[in-house]
């Protein structure tokens, strides 16, 4: 049976959660006054003297300029959409574009932020210990995405660990106009999150938290809230 088209639905957060790492380095042009439409130029110029901008920068021509957003924090949602590669793709994106993940509960982003560091440490057979490179990011949502929440003849977009049929419909969607899909957390029962393919459909968020994950040599077992120094034990 051929799957029935998604219907869009209105997404009002006024708080959605996005935890990323702390290694990134801020991306100053982003966060400057001058209009996107020149931020080719501007960084052709700074190129000149910093040979590393276009490497910190990334892919500016990903993101047509009246899609782009700049000011204070701009760059936590611009990175996602101009650092891309195969090797970094996800649930609702290849790699050759950007997707801006967040989710409606501070729980939800842990639970999913978790379960790929997991997979990332294993992978490089990292030591047992804590990591103190995470952040969390706060910001609004007030947008119409495509909506996965209620549809089982998409359940094959859901499957815990294969991103093909998910990957796919990213791509049919983003090429047809879509400004990104709502859909249930895989990995935190009753969270709701969004892969955004623009930066503009995404309030710019605020810096809140910062946490360590501690890694027991198979998964993240706890968390430590580095703002209040609890420590946090994780139920499988």
């Amino acid at each position: 049976m051929a799957k029935a088209q998604l219907k869009t639905k209105r997404v009002r957060w006024t708080k959605a959660y996005r935890i990323i790492s702390s290694i990134f380095p801020p991306i100053d042009l982003f966060e400057d006054t001058s209009d996107p439409e020149d931020w080719e130029l501007l960084a052709s110029l700074e190129a000149k003297s910093n040979p590393r901008i276009v490497e910190v920068i990334g892919q500016l021509s990903l993101v047509p300029p009246e899609r782009r957003v700049s000011g204070p924090g701009a760059l936590y949602v611009m990175a996602p959409f101009t650092h891309v590669s195969p090797n970094w793709a996800g649930r609702f994106h290849d790699g050759t574009f950007g997707a801006y993940y967040a989710a409606n509960k501070a729980e939800t982003a842990l639970a999913e932020t978790m379960h790929h560091r997991s997979a990332i440490y294993r992978a490089s057979k990292e030591v047992s210990g804590w990591f103190s490179q995470y952040r969390e990011l706060i910001g609004k949502v007030d947008h119409s995405f495509h909506d996965l929440t209620e549809r089982e003849d998409y359940t094959d977009c859901l499957a815990p660990d294969n991103y093909v049929a998910s990957q796919s419909l990213a791509r049919d969607l983003r090429q047809q106009g879509s400004d990104g899909i709502l859909y249930p957390s895989v990995r935190h029962e009753d969270g709701l999150c969004i892969a955004a393919f623009w930066p503009d459909v995404i309030g710019v968020p605020m810096q809140a938290r910062h946490f360590a994950y501690h890694f027991n040599g198979e998964f993240i077992d706890m968390y430590r809230d580095e703002t209040s120094g609890e420590v946090f034990k994780i139920i499988l």
